[in-house]
């Protein structure tokens, strides 16, 4: 990894990011990181994207796999996911630093068909390779068009095609590829997956899901869990789970009055969910950070 990208990565995170670490960009899908810690464990379903860590170390769990990857690696997820993640390698002095892009299915398949690259199902959703040196130059270039911010709205476009298509060309591109292909079983779960987040908090027949991924309910069910780790059912869960969460640390909510708005009937079921997802009861840990905000 370069160390004209670290600095800029650096640069811009240590302006830009907020109190979880995370500088959000004006460039559509980027997203720089910093962070001086270790040990926490962070929970999302996370959707397809690429992170080049240029400084520290972090593990991510998916299912039953998990990979540990640092500097000069790039993590790959070909699917919305739910992972673990944790921060193995930061410090005051070398904070970890990243670089995630949100991987664009309507780029890819452009790409693809002018490449004349055929699209693959094949191997894990959650993969890492080392950073190919032309991905590390287009990453550069991205995170340096953060600094004219009046270049963004006409550079960013090829600046964002340009890193994928190196990504294509480079040790990622077998995986990324059947993003770009709307019959690959990537592409039609992620039509069910959408379904999921924009009404997790209400009840779906699986039918649904399945007509969606053009799949038999069986098919669908099978292929579902191949790609994201989980039942249709347990991804719903998981994002319920999620969202409550944010709910009380961010917002201040009850854990009853949470626990509702994602769609749970049963206060206790929810409470006894939340504890085996987060390793806590709910009311425990917004204590918690009530406390912190009160001593800062």
């Amino acid at each position: 990894m370069t160390h004209a990208l670290r600095e800029a990565v650096r640069r811009y995170a240590e302006r830009h990011a907020d109190a979880a670490g995370v500088a959000r960009t004006s460039v559509r899908g980027l997203n720089l990181v910093r962070t001086t810690s270790t040990g926490e464990l962070r929970h999302a379903i996370e959707r397809p994207l690429i992170c080049l860590v240029v400084q520290g170390a972090k593990q991510v769990t998916m299912g039953s796999r998990t990979l540990t990857f640092s500097a000069g690696d790039s993590m790959l997820l070909t699917a919305d996911a739910p992972t673990v993640s944790q921060i193995t390698q930061a410090s005051g002095g070398a904070p970890y630093l990243a670089l995630a892009l949100d991987l664009d299915a309507a780029v890819i398949a452009g790409l693809c068909d002018e490449m004349k690259a055929a699209a693959v199902d094949a191997g894990p959703a959650l993969r890492f390779q080392p950073t190919d040196a032309e991905a590390a130059d287009a990453a550069l270039r991205l995170v340096t068009l953060l600094e004219r911010p009046a270049s963004i709205p006409v550079l960013q476009a090829q600046l964002v095609r340009e890193m994928h298509y190196w990504l294509l060309a480079g040790r990622h591109g077998p995986a990324i590829r059947q993003l770009g292909s709307p019959a690959s079983q990537a592409r039609r779960i992620a039509r069910a997956v959408e379904i999921l987040r924009k009404d997790f908090a209400a009840p779906i027949p699986v039918a649904r899901l399945a007509a969606a991924a053009r799949m038999s309910p069986s098919t669908f069910h099978k292929h579902f869990r191949t790609v994201t780790s989980l039942s249709p059912l347990q991804f719903q869960k998981q994002l319920r789970l999620i969202e409550a969460r944010r709910l009380m640390l961010a917002k201040g909510l009850r854990p009853s009055v949470a626990a509702y708005e994602v769609g749970y009937e049963s206060v206790p079921q929810f409470t006894r969910e939340y504890r085996r997802q987060f390793g806590q009861p709910p009311g425990r840990e917004t204590q918690q950070a009530r406390r912190v905000n009160q001593a800062v």
